[in-house]
């Protein structure tokens, strides 16, 4: 191997000889540093754009593509198991299982194109999905109608040459702000955030009516976003979390931000705690379908200065740097958002274009096929072959009958065209019908004309197909990340009681599908809960119909509720009150709202209830019965043992008052959990 020292000492001595003036020609690179270079590159080119960076066309990374060209392949309405979409998946990318299986969850967790069943992960608390085999997944509605069109797509070898898989998919929305991606690929690296859906089709009608458009960021976990230095896509974003002070010595984190999880958030809070620059008495968990991080504080520090800590010093509040890199025209390009969206629009207006001449040619092609079957029937031309001695002498004789009516045609007549015409069987011919033939071609026509019309005015057409998606996806939608001093509309309080919940006590269903004489009116955000006359109790979603059995109460819930309940012990038929509120719980979990081995005897919702209870009768007793008055029970956790209401056996309940639905002033709104 050369020595670069001794070589650098012999040209500095040339040098000072005088004979040096000339400088000597660089040194041709060694044959294995050529070939290192040259790998390297073709390295670096495949993983910039087979892997980490996605099409400004379509929006996808190849492996997302993939997937789903693979779901579109095996779909036909059902689910299928997770892992045979892998595997059937794996015929296009050549890079392991793995890689495809998180790919197609975090498609199917952005709640676009794949619709999920089972365990696929929270996004929330960062858990992660079940195993392949035991979670279903299919494409949605919105994938079917948006990103295929096997005619309008460009198919290539896949890496085997065994199959064809396509360069980019034909898709009718604008994927890439949709659904954000990440990637990193060598010596660059890609970030783009995903945005409301709703914003991103009115922002692209926009660009299409040449109209100015902004446009910011959107994220599935809420939260609050400042946007100030978004620039176009290649700035940053600021995002916090979402916190309610429920008194000065409680705080609950509603909302995360993005990229963050409840485990990632309580680990800074502890962190943060920790390093003396926050104090918190307790943090608690309760996070189920819905982010609820309870911050208990100790004494001599309040909500207020604590929310402005938990902002400072944890990742409460975040920043995140993007940059819009996509692949277009085979190359990395450093691209905006109004960019994207123009390069969308205008490729929505050539594939629509490209799907009306194909619809136009096939119905030229019907009518130019319906009319020569009318013609060859209706003036008998099939009549001239019959002395015919050749199939050549048939064509012959078939195109010179076809020629009167050329005028009728929109196209010349062509060998082909009259091989269909002498397959026409018999029997349809015997049973042809003119008159509803006619109808066909003046239904044709009528489509046709709509066709070109919308060709003529291919634009109009664009933004009435996006209008449409708009439409009939659009409220699936709602934004969930509040522009920070841009006042946003609460979709809860909005919420329309317009579901009608029927409990059938006869046959024990409950359900949207379920008839009631007085049905439960409900938000499509409310749960129910089922109180059984066994003391435990489940909180459920709005079911479509189910079977809850006999049980006690069926109620909808409401954390801020108060219930009063009486209950009887089996073993001793002692009875026993309490009051309490179901403010926390998993959906489908059971709990317990009286101890095992007890009977739920009476349950109210009401404030101000007194109820008279006669105790059994017995010689020489003199007091045959007590009053409960529930306002002066304190409020207790769900779990907790209820009081004794009396030594004596209680054989009758009767209600002295029936109370009201608003709470007294001096309610005790204070509530104690500790369990018995």
């Amino acid at each position: 191997m050369p020595n670069d020292a001794t070589d650098d000492a012999v040209e500095t001595a040339a040098n000072a000889d005088g004979n040096g003036d000339t400088p000597a020609p660089p040194e041709e690179p060694s044959a294995l540093k050529q070939l290192m270079a040259g790998h390297f590159l073709e390295y670096a080119s495949y993983v910039i754009k087979e892997r980490a960076i996605p099409h400004i066309d379509d929006g996808f990374k190849p492996v997302q593509r993939r997937i789903l060209h693979s779901l579109w392949e095996m779909d036909d309405g059902k689910f299928h198991k997770v892992a045979n979409v892998v595997g059937n998946t794996m015929k296009y990318h050549p890079h392991g299982d793995a890689s495809i299986f998180d790919a197609l969850v975090h498609v199917a967790n952005k709640e676009f194109f794949i619709d999920r069943q089972g365990n696929f992960g929270n996004i929330l608390t960062g858990d992660r999905a079940s195993a392949a085999r035991y979670i279903e997944c299919r494409l949605s509605p919105l994938a079917r109608e948006v990103l295929f069109n096997k005619e309008i797509t460009e198919f290539v070898d896949s890496y085997d040459g065994r199959n064809y898989e396509p360069v980019t998919l034909p898709a009718k929305v604008p994927v890439l702000l949709m659904q954000g991606t990440e990637g990193i690929a060598v010596g660059m690296s890609t970030r783009i955030l995903p945005h409301n859906f709703r914003e991103v089709i009115e922002a692209e009608i926009a660009v299409l009516r040449k109209q100015p458009v902004t446009l910011h960021p959107d994220f599935l976990q809420g939260g609050i976003m400042d946007v100030a230095e978004y620039d176009h896509g290649n700035g940053k974003v600021r995002l916090r979390a979402k916190i309610d002070i429920t008194d000065q010595k409680t705080v609950v984190i509603r909302e995360i931000p993005a990229t963050t999880t409840t485990e990632s958030l309580m680990n800074s809070i502890e962190d943060a705690t920790n390093k003396g620059k926050l104090k918190i008495a307790a943090l608690h968990d309760f996070t189920a379908e819905q982010v609820e991080i309870e911050i208990s504080l100790p004494r001599g520090v309040y909500a207020d200065q604590t929310v402005k800590a938990l902002y400072a010093y944890t990742d409460c509040e975040i920043s995140i740097s993007v940059n819009c890199l996509v692949i277009r025209d085979n190359r990395p390009c450093l691209v905006t958002v109004e960019e994207i969206l123009q390069h969308n629009a205008d490729k929505l207006l050539e594939d629509l274009r490209r799907e009306l001449e194909l619809e136009l040619g096939k119905l030229e092609d019907l009518f130019h096929a319906k009319t020569l079957a009318q013609i060859f029937i209706e003036n008998r031309i099939y009549k001239r072959i019959e002395e015919c001695k050749s199939y050549d002498d048939v064509m012959a004789q078939v195109r010179t009958g076809l020629e009167p009516f050329r005028h009728l045609l929109k196209r010349d007549i062509t060998d082909d065209d009259i091989d269909k015409l002498l397959q026409i069987p018999i029997r349809r011919i015997s049973r042809f019908d003119i008159d509803r033939n006619k109808k066909d071609l003046d239904e044709i026509l009528r489509k046709i004309d709509e066709v070109t019309e919308n060709l003529a005015n291919i634009r109009t057409f664009t933004i009435r197909y996006l209008k449409d998606i708009l439409k009939r996806y659009g409220e699936r939608y709602p934004r969930r990340t509040q522009i920070e001093n841009i006042e946003t509309v609460n979709v809860r309080e909005i919420a329309l009681s317009n579901i009608k919940v029927g409990w059938d006590r006869s046959t024990g269903y409950i359900g949207t599908a379920v008839k009631a004489s007085e049905p439960i009116s409900c938000t499509e955000y409310d749960k129910f809960v089922i109180l059984n006359w066994d003391g435990t109790y489940k909180v459920i979603n709005i079911p479509d119909k189910l079977y809850v059995g006999s049980v006690c109460a069926v109620m909808k819930a409401d954390k801020e509720q108060v219930y009063g309940l009486i209950y009887k012990d089996k073993r001793t038929r002692l009875s026993f009150a309490k009051r309490f509120r179901i403010s926390k719980f998993i959906i489908d979990r059971e709990y317990r709202v009286a101890p095992q081995g007890c009977k739920v005897d009476k349950l109210f919702d009401r404030y101000g209830i007194v109820v008279r209870c006669e105790f059994e009768p017995a010689k020489f007793q003199r007091i045959d019965h007590c009053e409960i008055v529930f306002d002066d029970i304190p409020i207790r956790g769900a779990g907790a043992k209820g009081s004794r209401i009396s030594t004596k056996k209680i054989v009758k309940y009767l209600q002295v008052k029936r109370g009201s639905d608003t709470p007294p002033d001096d309610d005790d709104s204070g509530e104690d959990t500790a369990d018995s």
